[in-house]
């Protein structure tokens, strides 16, 4: 089956990099850097696993989130951890500058370069969650966020979803959980300034149990997300050739 030229992937949380610049602010936070806090285990491998599987670009960032949080809007309360809220304004635009503003703007010019030669762009944003948040255990393997309202995307997750659940019973998939697929976002920004008939953004998030595991059930996971996903995009109408 040849590539879907419409599919455009980002990881916003790949990795828990400090920049070097940055790297006295988060003395003795080596911990909180390699948990769930600093960035999402396991994204940007299975980021790529999907992209070279499916021949798809990918935008992908390895700095940690504690920095600047890529999959907020600028003046989002939570932009900025508690780690970074004590830089300036002039020191935090620099950090926009050069780390939050160029990710945004290469996910962009993807998108725009599938509308151009397809007439839609199907964006996929690779996330994981942990498996408990605040005491409460997160009730699900996999969630597909998008917005509700907008068909294209509606018909993307439902597919997605019927094709998963078929190749994988055993697995628990959700839609917009844990999170809501209209909250603020990389994918919400975007929604503002595309048509809902050719822009459809879903952000996959997978339990980092799966990632924790040993054995091959991790393999296995990344591989039937990626045939179920390609199941799903060959069921979505197509636009130009």
């Amino acid at each position: 089956m040849k590539a879907d030229r419409r599919l455009v992937l980002s990881c916003e949380h790949g990795g828990c990099e400090v920049p070097a610049a940055y790297r006295v602010l988060f003395r003795g936070q080596d911990r909180l850097l390699r948990s769930h806090r600093g960035c999402d285990p396991g994204s940007l491998e299975l980021a790529e696993y999907l992209a070279a599987a499916l021949s798809a670009p990918l935008i992908a960032s390895t700095v940690t989130r504690l920095l600047v949080e890529l999959n907020r809007s600028v003046g989002h309360p939570r932009l900025f951890s508690w780690l970074t809220q004590t830089l300036d304004a002039k020191e935090r635009e620099a950090v926009l500058r050069e780390y939050y503003k160029p990710h945004r703007a290469l996910v962009e010019k993807s998108i725009k370069t599938a509308l151009g030669r397809s007439g839609a762009a199907l964006h996929l944003g690779v996330h994981t969650f942990t498996p408990v948040m605040k005491g409460s255990v997160r009730r699900a393997d996999i969630g597909l966020l998008y917005d509700p309202s907008r068909k294209l995307e509606r018909s993307w997750a439902t597919a997605w979803r019927a094709a998963l659940r078929k190749r994988r019973p055993d697995l628990v998939v959700r839609r917009n959980y844990p999170y809501l697929g209209v909250s603020d976002g990389l994918t919400t920004s975007l929604r503002r300034q595309l048509a809902s008939n050719s822009y459809a953004g879903l952000e996959l998030e997978v339990n980092q149990r799966w990632f924790r595991r040993s054995g091959g059930s991790w393999e296995k996971l990344k591989a039937d997300l990626t045939e179920s996903l390609r199941e799903a995009l060959a069921s979505l109408p197509q636009t130009r050739s």
